[in-house]
């Protein structure tokens, strides 16, 4: 049987729950199963394996299959030099062997790359490049909403970079008043444009604490500072994005992530990117994605295939 028609399985793990699906197969994504554990990552590293085990079992008792691999997202990157586990906000995993952990664990072949990778390959494949622009070679997958991440999907496949952190914008420096970030540097994009940095800047600046959704509200009642603090978003986004378009020149970005399904995104700060980049105009196509929060899932079944 050619590859593209076996079913595929996926597990998105998230910080708070464990997501697994069973699609019938590449060429008709139908979803044969789906279920949710949650990650319950307080009792620590093992038991977070165990619960992907969970998942994968449940799967198998639904679907009457067994699988031959498993592609994985994860809340981090796995070190190529190291095999240990970076950059996760589920802390336990870090500098852990989670990968073969996981692999040791299940007796399967198991593919892993971040979440942001998972949600570029599953709308380059499935989604609204598929239906916008289905001829584009690279997509950069963003994601900006509790943080700020990027995925990036060369003619159909992941690339993770030598380091494993290719797409990771999120950290480049962008300006000082965003202050230190988490991650032990000034000024990252993170610090700037995600939704909790502009919910600080809002309520450091006078206003209330209020959620982004609740700010952008009041922006579009015309509320002054509701219209500062987006407008910060409108004037950084774009200067942040240009470094991306300037190194990796994208055929398309798809924007997710909750500050994403802000519109003026599109209509006000896309644009500005033409006064950034290294040429008179911009041709790049930014798209909406299409499967929301279901891209990480779907993207990490796509993955088992390599």
């Amino acid at each position: 049987m050619n590859k593209n028609q076996k079913p595929l399985w996926g597990i998105d793990l998230g910080g708070t729950k464990v997501e697994g699906v069973v699609i019938e197969s590449a060429d008709n994504p139908e979803v044969l199963a789906r279920i949710r554990l949650p990650t319950e990552r307080v009792n620590g590293y093992d038991h977070i394996i165990g619960q992907i085990g969970k998942v994968i079992n449940l799967l198998g008792k639904e679907t009457g299959l067994k699988p031959e691999k498993i592609g994985m997202g994860t809340p981090g990157i796995i070190d190529p030099s190291t095999g240990l586990m970076k950059n996760s906000n589920t802390v336990v995993l870090n500098h852990r062997p989670f990968l073969e952990g996981v692999r040791t664990t299940l007796k399967l072949p198991v593919v892993m790359t971040n979440d942001a990778n998972c949600m570029a390959l599953a709308e380059t494949l499935m989604g609204s490049v598929k239906d916008n622009y289905p001829e584009a070679r690279v997509v950069f997958g963003v994601i900006l909403g509790t943080g700020v991440g990027g995925g990036v999907v060369i003619d159909g496949k992941v690339w993770n970079g030598r380091m494993g952190i290719g797409g990771e914008w999120g950290h480049n420096f962008l300006d000082e008043s965003g202050g230190k970030c988490y991650c032990g540097k000034l000024g990252c994009v993170e610090n700037v444009i995600s939704g909790p940095a502009l919910e600080a800047y809002y309520h450091s600046n006078g206003g209330e604490k209020l959620s982004l959704k609740e700010i952008y509200k009041r922006y579009q009642s015309k509320e002054p500072l509701a219209i500062n603090c987006l407008e910060r978003l409108f004037h950084f986004f774009p200067l942040a994005i240009s470094c991306v378009l300037n190194i990796l020149d994208p055929d398309v970005i798809v924007l997710g992530g909750g500050v994403g399904n802000i519109e003026e995104l599109y209509t006000k700060a896309v644009p500005k990117t033409a006064d950034f980049v290294f040429n008179d105009k911009v041709d790049t196509i930014f798209l909406k994605p299409k499967l929301g929060d279901s891209a990480g899932v779907f993207g990490a079944a796509y993955l088992s295939l390599t």
